[in-house]
């Protein structure tokens, strides 16, 4: 028996020890990384920024732009800055943008702004109008803009347009196809497995659910999103032609219309761009590369004249904390992305998380006043609530709240704006949409079909409602009634808080989308302009004249900050030995869409399963 138990212990001892030994090695090899980090950082000259006299600030924004990025572990956070695959990250601020900017613009190194956008992604044209007013603010203080590219989408194109010269690859493009929604329908499909669609909802608008009912739009959806649409690519034509100066007949909407001037200019989509008065000249790398070193002086370095990139720049300028500790602030609270219950990490709204952020606001006594900034389609009714309720008592404290809606304000996004003291909007914002849906799917026939079967007993009739059950026609008049009910107390709290008569929010609710000018019109909203104009509102309101912008966040946990804190440059400088990996963006991007559209209703939570959403409203 003893000489098992030593075997035993022998064995676990060793065990141990292994264990004990690999804890060790990780340990060290993390030390010794940073210490090789803090000799290769004052060692290695290649590795040191700086901003050379009469230098370009080379804008080369990659990813989507956001108003609040999608929370990230902070050590992988730290190592993608190292190995610079934060030029490949899917998403970048619109704030940090603006800032580069706008400080390059009073910046006497930089001598010009170079527009390198061929990474950028998706961004909302409120976003887009915002970068653009920036670009216009650089080029007022005498500093020339180039944007030069390969290939220009719309996205891309509508900043290009505000350049003093736009210059394309002669083998390049402009691609400007206007705005459009078209998704997929399963009807059919789900016919075929023999599921059962069970929808409650109200809005003759509110399509969230068809493509679950039907093969195809219906016609009230088609003419709605039809008219926002169009609004839309008025917006952008308005913007894009007075930018350029060119005419609105220059762009091409009908396909016959493209062929006629495609063929003038020899079927050559360069030499078509160029006709067209979208660019200035076509350019190869080298004549660009030596306009460029004519304007700032040559460079041995890779693009061979005086620059720094839009993040080497941001690092060099930007205070990496909040400065202001003291004094007064008007707080800004990000609601970005779905609305669930719960708790949700930065990118996502949790009804708690998101107003645990309020809370933080009306219990900072340096916040005066509270900025909502929102960029969602909405999702839970009931997390809407309890966002909205923590708005009354930012109100009952008396401090001011104003909502300032970026690209996509609608449904739920509408129900946590619609309490605030004034609401701000863009003139491209999709807002409204305001409208109830339920959804039940019912596998009874499928389960049949493969001799599967559910029986059993219980003390009521509530009990055992499931999708593996045929639903009770009672059960459904009940979710019918409450979704109804839902609507109701969404138009009541609409017209008390817009002043409204409740018949007329009706008429410009059941589920129908507006943009912001329109919305504006129909007294959905009280201003038209970007979060700068409604932060100058919500002080003006407080009676505050000297202020700050405080972006109120998530409290970091001890594991954040220690990464934070205590790996901070260090790691950075060491990573950039380990390289970097690239992926194709594009394939990326279409899996990332169809695996947050599914996601999207996979998580929503609601407790009674009411949702105020709006998918055909992203953007």
């Amino acid at each position: 028996m003893t000489t098992n138990k030593s075997w035993t212990a022998r064995i676990f001892g060793g065990i141990w020890t292994s264990l004990n030994f690999t804890r060790k090695l990780f340990f060290n090899l993390i030390f010794l990384l940073i210490v090789v980090a803090i000799i290769g950082a004052m060692f290695n000259e290649e590795q040191q920024v700086s901003i050379p006299k009469d230098s370009v600030l080379y804008l080369n924004i990659n990813g989507n732009v956001v108003i609040q990025k999608q929370s990230v572990d902070p050590f992988d956070e730290i190592l993608m800055e190292a190995t610079d695959n934060r030029r490949d990250a899917p998403e970048i601020l619109l704030r940090d943008i603006v800032f580069a900017i706008d400080n390059a613009a009073y910046d006497n190194r930089i001598k010009s702004l170079v527009l390198s956008l061929g990474g950028l992604g998706n961004a909302g044209q409120d976003k887009l109008r915002e970068i653009a007013d920036s670009i216009e603010r650089f080029k007022a203080n005498g500093k020339p803009v180039y944007a030069i590219g390969d290939y220009y989408n719309q996205t891309q194109y509508y900043l290009a347009s505000h350049a003093d010269h736009v210059y394309l690859n002669p083998m390049g493009m402009v691609f400007l196809e206007g705005y459009g929604r078209y998704r997929t329908y399963y009807k059919s499909a789900i016919e075929k497995l023999k599921a059962k669609t069970h929808v409650f909802r109200v809005g003759t608008y509110k399509s969230a659910v068809e493509p679950f009912l039907r093969d195809d739009m219906s016609e009230a959806a088609k003419a709605a999103n039809k008219a926002w649409l169009d609004s839309l690519w008025q917006q952008y034509k308005n913007d894009v032609s007075l930018a350029r100066n060119i005419e609105l007949t220059t762009f091409d909407e009908t396909l016959d219309g493209f062929l006629a001037k495609f063929e003038q200019s020899e079927n050559n989509f360069a030499q078509y761009a160029l006709d067209n008065g979208w660019v200035d000249a076509l350019k190869d790398r080298e004549a660009i590369r030596t306009e460029m070193i004519e304007l700032v002086g040559a460079n041995d370095n890779k693009l061979g004249f005086n620059y720094v990139d839009y993040y080497d720049y941001l690092d060099i300028t930007k205070p990496p904390f909040d400065l202001n500790t003291s004094g007064e602030n008007i707080g800004v609270v990000v609601a970005k992305g779905a609305i669930y219950g719960g708790n949700r990490k930065p990118g996502a709204i949790g009804g708690d998380s998101t107003a645990r952020l309020l809370r933080k606001a009306r219990l900072d006594d340096t916040v005066k006043a509270v900025v909502l900034q929102v960029d969602s389609p909405g999702g839970s009714v009931f997390a809407s609530e309890v966002i909205r309720q923590e708005i009354e008592q930012l109100k009952k404290a008396g401090k001011p709240v104003v909502a300032s809606m970026s690209s996509v304000a609608a449904s739920g996004g509408y129900w946590i704006s619609m309490s605030a003291d004034e609401i701000w909007a863009s003139p491209s914002t999709i807002t409204g949409s305001i409208g109830i849906f339920g959804m039940l799917l019912t596998y009874e026939d499928t389960l049949d079909f493969l001799g599967i079967h559910t029986d059993g007993v219980g003390s009521t009739e509530l009990v055992g409602i499931s999708a593996s059950r045929t639903l009770d026609p009672r059960v459904g008049q009940i979710f019918q009634r409450s979704i109804e009910h839902g609507y109701d107390k969404f138009i009541s709290l609409v017209a008390k808080e817009r002043g409204m008569a409740k018949d007329a929010v009706d008429n410009v609710a059941q589920g129908r989308v507006w943009v912001g000018i329109e919305a504006k019109e129909n007294g959905l909203v009280d201003e038209l302009g970007t979060l700068q104009d409604a932060v100058a509102s919500a002080a003006k309101l407080a009676n505050i004249e000297q202020y700050d912008t405080k972006y109120i966040e998530p409290t970091l946990s001890a594991r954040e900050k220690f990464w934070k804190e205590f790996v901070g440059s260090a790691t950075l400088s060491a990573a950039n030995s380990l390289g970097g990996y690239t992926q194709d963006s594009k394939i990326m991007s279409r899996l990332h869409e169809i695996i947050d559209e599914v996601d999207t209703f996979s998580e929503f939570n609601d407790p009674r399963g009411a949702y105020a959403f709006c998918i055909m409203c992203e953007y």
